[in-house]
């Protein structure tokens, strides 16, 4: 990595001393992780490290509800969490160096959900969903915990399109670099949420949809986890650093149906 030097002056005792600040010649892809709906910034921590040892600056947080703050699990909104996101995004951008036009966001779950009306929201460049939710745009400002698992199960069973939801709207305007795993065992995230997700996707770079066969929607098992690592890892690295070095690869292309045997195991 290049570095660019700035030559500055050090106040001391009336004084001023000279002196060179010396930097990264280049800014850096920043990433922030939002996790799901009783999870945690712990379960994304090894991927983030990963990330970073690649060249990423990571921000990982637990959103209001979460940890620290679990007390408020019962009285906390979907519009108090979107908050938390766009909080935790504003933050990561002040951190020295980071590209304010190469933010990828990586978000599961619920945190999916989220980090899709981020996009209308915030400037993403590259956006990686694991089997992001659905919820009705209804009862916005109810808390999270109130709403009717069988009303959600019945809602995410159906194919809906994008002007059906805030979520799904968002998707349609976004036009960067998408990734969609889906976990072939889902009892939360059935198939017919991700068709919605795929088919809002109408505007982006690429698009880029895999399955992990064996997986439920929690990644229990260790072979699965370490599945979707290397989907996300592989993802970005094609992404991220080749559009940094000005050769990214075309082979998602646009948006295309994609048939489950192009799965991971």
């Amino acid at each position: 990595m290049t570095t660019r030097s700035e030559p500055t002056d050090i106040a001391v005792d009336g004084t001023r001393l000279a002196g060179t600040v010396l930097a990264p010649g280049s800014t850096i892809p920043g990433v922030l992780f939002v996790h799901g709906w009783g999870g945690s910034q712990e379960r994304d921590l090894n991927r983030a490290q990963q990330l970073a040892a690649l060249g990423c600056i990571c921000l990982t947080f637990d959103m209001r509800g979460h940890v620290r703050t679990e007390a408020l699990r019962q009285t906390v909104t979907r519009e108090q969490n979107l908050a938390d996101v766009v909080a935790a995004y504003d933050h990561l951008l002040t951190q020295p160096h980071v590209d304010p036009n190469a933010i990828l966001v990586v978000g599961a779950s619920y945190g999916g959900y989220l980090a899709a009306i981020l996009t209308s929201l915030r400037p993403v460049k590259w956006l990686a969903l694991r089997v992001p939710a659905l919820y009705k745009d209804e009862a916005w400002n109810h808390p999270k915990r109130s709403l009717s698992r069988k009303e959600l199960d019945a809602y995410r069973s159906r194919v809906l399109a994008p002007d059906d939801n805030r979520a799904l709207r968002a998707c349609r305007d976004f036009t960067g670099d998408v990734l969609i795993v889906e976990s072939g065992h889902d009892h939360l995230v059935p198939p017919p949420a991700i068709v919605s997700y795929r088919n809002a996707f109408q505007r982006t770079h690429s698009l880029t949809y895999r399955v992990i066969d064996e997986a439920d929607h929690a990644l229990s098992s260790p072979d699965c986890q370490r599945a979707y690592t290397s989907v996300l890892l592989a993802w970005t690295t094609e992404m991220v650093f080749g559009a940094r070095a000005g050769g990214v690869s075309r082979l998602a292309g646009a948006y295309r149906p994609v048939p489950r045997s192009d799965a991971v195991t």
